[in-house]
């Protein structure tokens, strides 16, 4: 059955929260959410994105994974391809794609960088290389913070993903 736009979009929030709170990676996550919400699937760029999470490998210091991995899906959606690598123009559509996506972040979070978006919904910054303050964070509702964050960026990506009526045929699979 095929589910309305609106249901899609309530479909890739609740996923990515349910993905955030059990499996935790916010890039691969989001990326799952909304692969899953798609019903579509690449295990290379799901797996691509396991190293993105916090920031950039757990540091912070980068943008949010959640951010970069929804961009991923667009470009992978609406890049450039191989063959038209020397295209220099070949890649605007993905390019317009993921600032709307970057805009539309920043105006629900003010910011993209990891590190600020944990401050402004928790108080403070993890450092989740220490054990310690990996406790601090989960303690802190970390992963109800970020798992919200995770299905507004999948919902995000959903809405302008739909908005391009894409045919996403050729990026099903019969089973993942």
């Amino acid at each position: 059955m095929d589910l309305s736009n609106e249901e899609l979009l309530d479909k890739a929030f609740k996923l990515g929260q349910k993905y955030e709170k059990k499996c935790t990676g916010c890039a691969q996550t989001v990326v799952a959410a909304i692969f899953d919400t798609l019903d579509i699937w690449d295990e290379s760029v799901f797996k691509a994105s396991s190293g993105l999470a916090d920031g950039l490998g757990l540091t912070g210091d980068g943008a949010c994974g959640a951010l970069v991995g929804a961009s991923m899906v667009l470009s992978y959606l609406f890049g450039r391809d191989r063959a038209h690598f020397s295209d220099i123009m070949a890649p605007m559509k993905s390019y317009s794609l993921v600032k709307k996506l970057h805009d539309l972040y920043i105006e629900q979070y003010g910011t993209c960088r990891c590190y600020d978006v944990q401050k402004k919904l928790m108080g403070r910054t993890y450092n989740l290389w220490d054990q310690k303050e990996m406790q601090e964070a989960f303690q802190s509702g970390m992963l109800e913070h970020c798992s919200k964050v995770v299905g507004t960026t999948a919902k995000l990506a959903i809405e302008l993903i739909l908005n391009e009526k894409i045919n996403l045929d050729q990026y099903r699979m019969s089973s993942k």
